[in-house]
């Protein structure tokens, strides 16, 4: 059972095309980078509420959740209407297990994200956890357009703090484009195209990888590292990857 707790709307960014975030101020208690929270509309008498990660790190005002309308959904278009000032409710504890705390110390940090999933890993990545605990991060994101890469000024911010640890890389599925890769991210972990661009091998030894988005980015990612000898990390048998679809 959700306790829910009143927001209000502090801003609102329209990035491109489906793609919205909002900045809510609401009392949330506590919560560690890569955790998500329920928020929720009051429709036709009853409260609609689906899970979403946070954008902003923990010592962060206001939260923030990042966002596909879906159409035919039935919360995310009444999400995508509000303006600043407009109340919402929000889940009075974050939940999640998809944190830093429970992936291994190694070498690099892979962080693979398709879509929105992009948001979880920017709260890790404005913490200091995962820059003291790895020499290098590479975070990958997939989309299919260039209207889909956002944030860029918070990874602009993110590589002027770590310029020897921190490589970012793109790759586009339906847009060619001279700053990104070209296909989905299996297909360019197949043909070494990936790790090329981030100059930087995936073995067992090295490479801890976080996934998170799309749920056949995460299963063809999964096939490929098992079949490479790298297996799910468990709370009592140290693995290689972590997973968590995107809600």
């Amino acid at each position: 059972m959700v306790d829910w707790i009143e927001g209000k709307i502090t801003g609102k960014k329209h990035w491109s095309q489906a793609l919205y975030s909002l900045q809510i101020d609401a009392p949330l208690v506590e919560f560690k980078a890569g955790q998500y929270i329920k928020v929720a509309l009051d429709v036709e008498g009853e409260r609609v509420g689906r899970p979403y990660s946070l954008v902003n790190a923990p010592a962060e005002q206001p939260l923030e959740i990042y966002f596909n309308e879906i159409p035919e959904g039935p919360l995310t278009p009444r999400l995508s209407d509000l303006e600043a000032g407009d109340r919402i409710w929000v889940s009075d504890k974050a939940s999640g297990v998809f944190t830093l705390d429970n992936v291994v110390s190694r070498k690099h940090l892979w962080m693979l994200a398709t879509g929105t999933a992009l948001g979880v890993f920017l709260s890790m990545l404005k913490t200091d956890e995962a820059w003291g605990a790895f020499e290098r991060v590479i975070l990958v994101h997939g989309a299919r357009n260039t209207g889909e890469l956002n944030y860029d000024e918070t990874i602009a911010a993110l590589r002027a703090a770590h310029p020897e640890q921190f490589t970012f890389v793109t790759a586009l599925t339906r847009q060619v484009h001279d700053t990104s890769l070209q296909g989905r991210i299996t297909q360019l972990l197949n043909s070494g195209e990936l790790q090329v661009a981030a100059n930087a091998d995936i073995n067992p030894d090295d490479s801890h990888l976080m996934l998170c988005g799309n749920s056949a980015m995460i299963k063809d990612v999964r096939a490929w590292l098992e079949e490479r000898g790298m297996h799910r990390h468990k709370r009592h048998e140290p693995g290689h990857y972590t997973t968590e679809q995107y809600h």
